[in-house]
């Protein structure tokens, strides 16, 4: 395989203190609807003058947003990578094959072989490209086959863990995988403080740091005038999300204090969930639109009266760790009624909008209709709280400046 050149730097990083670097970053598929935070985090990386190649495992199936084919049809893909060419190069540096070695016997999750094949590609393509640093999305498959590539290699490691990689109940092997694989890279992200601290009490001597998901403030911006009258919803349509309960609580109000409710997402509980609103008499009261790309929210969400996060945590154990929606939603004015979860409330205050006990129906329904209600003076109050929170702390230029001074932390 022909290695592409690194691409040019953007302009010159002026918010952090560390050289500019050159990082393999390893991303599990396509930046789907629902993962298009990987694809930002790529281009805030870029514009503070870092260099990043990056590796794709999985291959093109999958919706991709438009701004996101660019980094699409860049993406290194790993089992385009030669092999025997990979393999030599990993077995001339013992030293590091046998640490990889050492991780694979002891993780129970991937073949030894599938892994360590694996790892010598994306080893092969990090050290012809220069790289300084191996950096995953997710713990999970990306996690390992970065953290045995950095060994062959010799560089430093790290990744980001998402909500499932902690929340989602597991088989005792994958429990010691996780803990195995904060053990075994210099560094771990969490998108939260929450997070971060299930990890350390996982794996105490682990490298952890809590790096919040951040918006483009020049994307997602307010329009002055009121809104349109109509709540808004965002999120894939799974249990944790909460739109049971939003719908439950709808139907126990009076028809005429009933807020008109637009849901974006899709998911697998999309077709219970329709016949569940139209069981409750609330069709002509909840939309749902389906998905969404992130341009369409950018350009419609600042219209509506504000955001409902409904989001529990349901029986599988499953919940939001940090819903980009929230952020999106400050950046954009909107003042938000949200189920006190701790990843949510490390994201607002009671500045920015209203929080309420996940799964209690009759309080969610009571702050929807406070949420629609709000007069125009209130809205823009709680709308520009939250916009100044949110470009205060929960940029993509803050995630990408926290990111690399921590891998600098790492590198020593």
């Amino acid at each position: 395989m022909h290695i592409r050149p690194l691409l040019p730097d953007a302009r010159p990083a002026t918010l952090i203190t560390t050289d500019r670097m050159a990082m393999c970053h390893v991303i599990p598929g396509p930046p789907a609807q629902s993962g298009r935070q990987i694809a930002d985090e790529v281009k805030a990386l870029r514009a503070l003058g870092h260099a990043v190649v990056s590796v794709m495992l999985g291959g093109t199936a999958g919706a991709i947003q438009p701004d996101d084919e660019a980094l699409c049809g860049e993406a290194i893909r790993l089992n385009q990578v030669e092999t025997l060419s990979a393999l030599a190069a990993a077995a001339a540096n013992p030293p590091g094959l046998g640490a990889a070695v050492g991780f694979a016997q002891r993780q129970r999750v991937l073949p030894n072989r599938v892994l360590l094949r694996d790892a010598s590609r994306l080893a092969h393509v990090a050290r012809s490209q220069a790289c300084t640093h191996i950096h995953a999305q997710s713990a999970g498959t990306a996690a390992a086959i970065a953290i045995c590539a950095a060994r062959i290699a010799g560089l430093t490691v790290s990744f980001t863990a998402l909500s499932a990689d902690l929340h989602r109940p597991r088989a005792r092997d994958n429990d010691l995988d996780l803990a195995l694989k904060l053990a075994s890279a210099d560094l771990a992200i969490a998108v939260n403080e929450d997070m971060a601290e299930r990890f350390r009490l996982l794996a105490p001597q682990a490298n952890v740091q809590a790096i919040p998901r951040g918006v483009a403030p020049e994307r997602f911006r307010p329009l002055p005038g009121p809104g349109n009258g109509r709540l808004l919803a965002i999120g894939r349509l799974a249990a944790h999300k909460g739109y049971h309960a939003m719908l439950v609580g709808l139907a126990n109000l009076h028809p005429m204090l009933r807020p008109g409710v637009d849901v974006v997402g899709d998911g697998p509980l999309a077709a219970e969930l329709a016949a569940l609103a139209r069981d409750l008499g609330l069709a002509e009261t909840v939309r749902f639109l389906g998905g969404r790309p992130s341009a369409w929210i950018a350009d419609e969400g600042p219209r509506y009266q504000g955001l409902v996060a409904a989001g529990v945590i349901a029986e599988d154990g499953t919940r939001d760790s940090a819903p980009l929606a929230i952020v999106e939603a400050m950046a954009m004015g909107l003042p938000v009624a949200a189920t006190d979860l701790p990843g949510v409330r490390e994201l607002m205050d009671e500045s920015c909008g209203r929080f309420v006990e996940p799964g209690d129906v009759s309080a969610l329904a009571e702050a929807m209709v406070w949420l629609a209600d709000l007069p125009p003076s209130c809205r823009e109050k709680l709308g520009a709280a939250g916009r100044a929170r949110a470009t205060a702390h929960f940029t993509l230029r803050h995630q990408a400046t926290r990111l690399m001074s921590a891998v600098a932390g790492a590198q020593g």
